[in-house]
């Protein structure tokens, strides 16, 4: 499995209500300390999207 990377993830959005950029999947603790410590290169919930898809997504 190739590398992810949030920045190009369709699950990667920016929260109005924390000001900040987080993932939309509902992950189990073990997969929250992966991801805030930066180790999730590996993600199962990754899903590619380029700026189309993802402004698409947003309206």
């Amino acid at each position: 499995m190739k590398e992810s990377n949030c920045e190009y993830c369709m699950n990667y959005g920016y929260d109005e209500e924390y000001e900040c950029y987080m993932c939309a999947v509902n992950l189990d603790e073990d997969e929250m300390f992966r991801f805030m410590s930066g180790h999730n290169g590996n993600c199962p919930y990754f899903r590619m999207g380029d700026d189309y898809t993802i402004v698409r997504k947003q309206n």
